[in-house]
């Protein structure tokens, strides 16, 4: 079983797509740092998002990320902070994390990094997404992307 730690991104877009239980059927569990579960369930989180951390599945594991005064860390935000910091004290064998800059500290501090693109492109992989469906929600959100990474997924996945 991998050891997957994830940052706020995934999970929000993940549960607002109605795709969260990928995660599951991926990863068999996930760690969420205490950070980004309080992120999760703050007010400005949207009402679905708010709503599951309500009632976590059991194959979501909170966990309190330990404190650390590396430099390269600082300029994150507190999730991608705490995301990492776990992932690395845990040795996780991957981090789920969308943001740019937080991805290129991961994979710097020898972190194996994919966000809810990669999780989407993997659940297509394994037949367990209707892919289109599913960027045709996400693009409906607030999440950021470039247009050609999903017109790449797109071409990947056509049968």
């Amino acid at each position: 079983m991998l050891l997957v730690v994830t940052d706020t991104s995934p999970v929000r877009y993940l549960v607002q797509i109605g795709q969260i239980e990928l995660l599951a059927r991926l990863f068999a569990e996930i760690t969420l740092p205490s950070t980004v579960a309080e992120e999760l369930r703050h007010p400005s989180a949207p009402t679905a998002v708010r709503a599951w951390m309500q009632d976590l599945p059991e194959w979501v594991k909170v966990v309190t990320a330990p404190e650390g005064d590396d430099p390269m860390l600082g300029e994150l935000d507190p999730g991608e902070r705490a995301a990492i910091s776990l992932g690395l004290s845990l040795k996780a064998d991957l981090i789920l994390i969308d943001e740019r800059k937080g991805t290129a500290v991961a994979l710097m501090k020898g972190l194996e990094a994919t966000g809810t693109l990669g999780v989407l492109d993997l659940a297509a992989t394994r037949g367990l997404v209707n892919l289109r469906e599913a960027l045709d929600r996400l693009t409906k959100t607030n999440f950021r992307y470039r247009p050609q990474l999903i017109t790449a997924l797109l071409a990947k996945h056509q049968n």
